[in-house]
């Protein structure tokens, strides 16, 4: 049996010094997920660029930090700096390159990337007159290129025009069929070609998980909502149960699947139990 495609036990990701993610622990159980909520730190570590402070977290049984020197992962961050006067296939190809291969097998290796990401015909343009979606397929295409077999992409459809941003969702989606991937975002709409190949989403409360499973079954819990709180903790979630909702999560970071209650009766139910509500939003609002 495969190790989880990312695992996360008490993780910290530090970021100017302060804790970005602190006290993280996940397992995944999908080859396509979705991480939704999550800050860009995790999105870092996980792809090995950015070191973990505390605990651990490994990608297919390794750290990631090993996982992307033996190229075992490849990350496409959001919009990095590009040289204006390379084209894409030198772009693509230096990225081969720079993981190992040789001239000859990186040349085909670039080949292959730019075809599978459809930027063939604009492939020895200079990258300044590159779009924002042709851009964000050419970083995609870097990453396919080193040969790894999992990849791990900053959402790379935020801010494009809906067009646009569902026409290179259904590019990544094939591009990327024979690949696992985990693509991180604050949010993605269940309609996207992205979402409907994903065969797992973990939807992220600040560092604890709020919700785990199929992404159709999350968007479908309307009634569900993940809470931030301070104060009698136990004693609101005894309540809530009480009264038919039921609760998961942590202490400070619980699910409520509301049933029969209302957000209202949820509020005056804190108020009984000495608890505070810091944070209430829907689960299904991550794919909105």
């Amino acid at each position: 049996m495969a190790a989880p495609l990312l695992e996360a036990e008490q993780v910290r990701v530090d970021d100017a010094g302060v804790p970005a993610i602190d006290g993280l622990t996940l397992a995944t159980t999908g080859e396509h997920v979705l991480i939704l909520g999550a800050p860009r730190a995790l999105f870092e570590a996980a792809s090995g660029v950015r070191g973990v402070a505390h605990g651990a977290l490994r990608v297919r049984g390794e750290s990631a930090r090993e996982a992307l020197r033996s190229t075992h992962i490849a990350g496409a961050p959001l919009d990095p700096a590009m040289p204006p006067a390379w084209s894409a296939r030198k772009y693509v190809t230096w990225s081969a390159r720079l993981c190992g291969h040789a001239r000859a097998s990186a040349a085909e290796l670039a080949k292959d990337a730019i075809d599978r990401m459809r930027i063939t015909s604009l492939a020895d343009a200079p990258l300044a007159r590159a779009t924002p979606q042709m851009r964000r397929g050419i970083v995609i295409a870097a990453a396919l290129a080193t040969g790894a077999p999992v990849i791990t992409l900053e959402d790379p459809l935020v801010e494009l025009p809906e067009e646009q941003a569902r026409a290179l969702a259904r590019v990544i989606s094939e591009a990327l069929a024979d690949r696992a991937w985990l693509v991180f975002a604050a949010r993605m709409p269940l309609s996207s070609p992205l979402a409907l190949q994903a065969d797992e989403a973990l939807v992220l409360s600040r560092t604890a998980v709020a919700a785990q499973g199929a992404p159709s079954e999350l968007a479908a819990r309307e009634r569900a909502y993940a809470l931030r709180l301070h104060g009698e903790t136990a004693a609101f979630a005894r309540r809530v149960a009480e009264r038919g909702g039921h609760v998961g999560g942590t202490a400070s970071h619980l699910t409520v699947d509301l049933g029969a209650l209302t957000t209202r009766e949820l509020m005056a139910i804190a108020l009984e139990s000495n608890a505070v509500i810091l944070e209430l939003w829907p689960l299904s609002g991550a794919f909105a």
